[in-house]
């Protein structure tokens, strides 16, 4: 399942080239993971109460076209499980007319807020804590 939110561009994320800004394509990808969460269920406090927290260790950006100020963007989020302690967050930013204009995947993990440590088995953890864990995928 690929989740997705809509997102309008204010005017104070573009640069000077009138284009989003490069970091604001960090915070569009951050608000629709935040949002994937809780459309499968997840709240920070059923994270924190469960002692765990998600980190980022890894964004990479390929930007294929400008979003400009007025535009609407949809961004979408596909979490990518394997084995180990990491996870892939495969997302998309298009155009309203369907057009990608940036690409992003970002390698996440799982922490142990008390230990420090990435769990060992993040996707268990995720379906342990979502009402709704096909929306992340599992």
């Amino acid at each position: 399942m690929t989740f997705s939110v809509r997102i309008a561009v204010r005017g104070y994320e573009l640069d000077t080239q009138g284009h989003v800004n490069s970091a604001v394509y960090h915070q569009y990808g951050d608000h629709a993971r935040w949002e994937c969460l809780r459309a499968a269920g997840i709240s920070v406090d059923d994270m924190r109460s469960s002692g765990v927290g998600p980190v980022t260790l890894e964004n990479t950006i390929r930007y294929l076209g400008e979003l400009r100020g007025g535009d609407e963007v949809e961004v979408t989020c596909a979490f990518v499980w394997g084995e180990g302690k990491t996870f892939r967050i495969s997302q998309e930013f298009r155009h309203a007319d369907g057009r990608v204009a940036a690409e992003m995947t970002s390698v996440g993990g799982l922490l142990d807020l008390e230990a420090r440590r990435l769990v060992d088995d993040p996707a268990a953890r995720w379906r342990s804590l979502a009402a709704t864990p096909d929306v992340l995928g599992l």
